[in-house]
């Protein structure tokens, strides 16, 4: 069967950094300010009209900062600590997915369709934490915890936009494993690079129509006074919890839509695995469907981690019977967002043998070189 070629993912790819060098761009945009510490900077505009869906005073001064308070149990003195552990995070994962985009562009063996959904998770990884963590590392490292009205707004759209995109892609790899166990002989026919590729920019392109509605929704509400965001960053219930109007309706709709981004993957995702789980039990041969099981529970592994606390998180404002506190609220939120991209470039560099055959490659030329450089000797007069 004649292969695609590999330019059709090397030219995605291209365009996908370019949005993620755009979001480093926004995110970073922030930090500059020094005072951290100004609670309520405001700037009038004009009041809303009486059309508008939301009732507030006419005459009301609408608030152009917010301040990033983070967990707001924290003891100050711990502040530093926290500040270096986010910045850890930060280069270990940025860097480790910055090899991961390297390795998958250069190796020409590793342009396959399941490499370039790997390739895609690994800009959304980047992603993700360029828009997440520098605003918390400056808070905690120089106190800078201001953060303007439509950096918040921008910062907010991509958070939601990354966590989407991730689960349509944790979807999409599902998918792909779906059809290499459960139809073998039909994958290479079904699932080819171009397959992958269109699969994988439609993700990139749909990922951003529900965080847009959100978005829009909250730039529309009239935010009179608090300003203090009490989470680690901008997202849609902190910023929706300081609005001074009644937004039960619009708060009802973002958690829905929520709900539906997480409900629909999942669904495909718990389908795939279930049908994984069959075909594996009948396989003839103990040895395959051990190995097999392997590689599934890694995948499952990451996939439970990034789900079950979006769903904590997601029901707590639909039942009252849920509560918890901000801490922990945070905890979880920061551990289905940062946790997976962390751990992602270590899984599939130890458990991909294609992957680990092109590092040992790697560094075996790297080896070489160094003990076989050229020496240069004087010449005799």
């Amino acid at each position: 069967m004649k292969r695609d070629p590999p330019g059709s993912s090397a030219s995605l790819s291209l365009s996908l950094c370019v949005a993620l060098s755009l979001s480093l761009i926004i995110s970073l945009s922030n930090l500059g300010g020094k005072d951290g510490k100004r609670l309520y900077l405001s700037s009038s505009i004009p009041p809303p009209s009486q059309d508008s869906m939301f009732e507030v005073n006419e005459n009301y001064t609408r608030v152009s900062e917010f301040v990033i308070v983070g967990f707001p149990g924290l003891h100050p003195s711990l502040n530093q600590l926290v500040a270096w552990f986010f910045f850890f995070i930060y280069v270990t994962t940025v860097v480790g997915n910055i090899l991961l985009v390297v390795l998958f562009a250069l190796e020409r063996s590793l342009q396959k369709p399941m490499y370039i959904i790997m390739l895609s998770l690994a800009l959304s990884d980047i992603g993700v934490c360029t828009v997440s963590l520098p605003k918390v590392i400056a808070r905690y490292w120089w106190d800078d915890a201001g953060i303007s009205f439509y950096t918040c707004l921008i910062q907010k759209q991509f958070i939601h936009y990354f966590g989407t995109l991730t689960s349509l892609i944790m979807m999409t790899m599902a998918m792909d494993r779906y059809l290499a166990i459960c139809f073998p002989l039909r994958y290479t026919e079904l699932m080819t690079n171009r397959t992958m590729s269109i699969l994988t920019a439609l993700s990139w392109v749909s990922a951003m129509i529900v965080p847009g509605v959100t978005t829009i929704q909250t730039s529309q509400m009239p935010f009179c006074g608090p300003n203090r965001i009490i989470h680690c960053y901008c997202n849609t219930l902190s910023m929706n919890q300081l609005s001074c109007a009644d937004i039960s309706s619009q708060s009802r709709v973002s958690v829905s839509l929520s709900m539906f981004v997480l409900f629909l993957p999942f669904s495909f995702i718990v389908f795939s695995y279930v049908n994984i789980i069959v075909s594996v039990m009948r396989m003839a041969k103990a040895q395959g469907r051990l190995k097999t099981f392997s590689t599934c529970a890694t995948q499952g592994c990451i996939i439970l981690i990034y789900y079950i606390p979006r769903f904590v998180v997601n029901a707590t404002p639909i039942d009252p019977n849920l509560t918890m506190t901000p801490d922990l609220r945070i905890g979880l939120t920061l551990v289905h967002s940062l946790l997976p991209p962390l751990l992602n470039p270590f899984i599939y560099c130890l458990r991909t043998k294609e992957i680990k055959a092109s590092l040992a490659k790697w560094a075996y030329r790297g080896q070489s070189n160094a003990h076989h450089k050229p020496s240069i000797h004087p010449i005799a007069c």
